[in-house]
């Protein structure tokens, strides 16, 4: 009930009992549980009038999927309608990135990634050459 405890329920009727007296705390409950009733029907009828305003095609519309939690969970993670979770289960991040960097350095997909020998002195280009790229130095 909104978030209260116990305690506190029973805190905040001793504090009506004392501010409103036991003989107007009925009255007082009359009320405020009226107004509550008047507000919520006038929320309900103004959602029916917006809905007849929308026209037919809108008969199933519900103000609770304007929320972006609830749209998004209705519209992309329920329905699978374009196949999106074919498309986020067949999507290896790791395979492309290393498709991509072996189609950046012209490699075959078959040979296996070639990791430099750091203890081996390297050679010098011959003079006119240019260096070998070293895309971990750029």
């Amino acid at each position: 009930m909104l978030d209260i405890g116990p305690l506190e329920l029973i805190t905040l009727v001793v504090l009506a009992v004392l501010i409103f007296g036991p003989d107007k705390l009925p009255k007082v409950i009359q009320d405020v549980s009226r107004t509550l009733r008047k507000i919520r029907q006038f929320s309900e009828s103004a959602k029916e009038d917006i809905r007849s305003e929308l026209g037919p095609e809108f008969k199933d519309f519900e103000f609770e999927d304007l929320n972006p939690k609830t749209f998004v969970r209705k519209h992309v993670l329920e329905k699978d309608e374009l196949g999106l979770k074919e498309i986020r289960n067949g999507f290896d991040f790791k395979a492309e990135m290393s498709d991509l960097t072996d189609a950046v350095h012209s490699r075959t997909p078959e040979a296996p990634p070639a990791t430099p020998d750091l203890l081996k002195k390297q050679d010098r280009p011959a003079p006119g050459e240019r260096p070998p790229f070293d895309s971990d130095a750029t």
